[in-house]
């Protein structure tokens, strides 16, 4: 497995393992119709403005050339945070990867670059019901920032969402 950075012409294999990592993480927890309706094309544009701005950084994990997992990073979105803290935007692997480290790999990946570039805080969202992404983020060092979590509708239903904080940037 090989981490480096994303390139325009992987925005379409990045916008799949976004959808499928979606799709798998989240049955049971997203409205399944939402699931469905997920647009590769959709979120491949997406990916192709981040490419072209620079925000967020993306990383990509490869495995036989494949793209298997990206972690997209960048200067927190919230508008409470320093300007020194930086935000975790999205971090999926394919499921048929999960638990072989590819997480880890980006996560520690990024978390390399953003001590390069000052940061002395990381965050990122997870919603609360994602048992398996809480256990991953914890076990990565984060820890749920408290009377953070919030509700918002998503395809018809309410969920609710965390802020987890990684503070031993340096």
């Amino acid at each position: 497995m090989r981490i480096e950075a994303a390139a325009l012409e992987d925005c379409r294999a990045v916008a799949e393992v976004h959808v499928a990592s979606w799709q798998q993480a989240y049955a049971g927890v997203v409205p399944s119709e939402y699931l469905a309706g997920l647009s590769v094309a959709a979120r491949e544009a997406s990916w192709q403005e981040a490419a072209r701005t620079g925000s967020p950084s993306v990383l990509v994990a490869r495995s036989e050339g494949k793209v298997i997992g990206f972690v997209a990073y960048g200067p927190s979105r919230d508008q409470d945070a320093p300007a020194n803290c930086a935000e975790v935007w999205a971090l999926y692997v394919l499921s048929s990867s999960w638990s072989a480290g590819v997480g880890r790999s980006l996560w520690l990946a990024a978390l390399e670059r953003l001590r390069l570039v000052g940061a002395s805080r990381v965050t990122m969202w997870v919603l609360s019901e994602n048992e398996r992404g809480r256990r991953f983020y914890t076990a990565a060092g984060f820890v749920p920032e408290p009377a953070s979590e919030k509700e918002f509708a998503l395809g018809g239903a309410r969920l609710k969402e965390i802020r987890l904080v990684f503070q031993d940037v340096v």
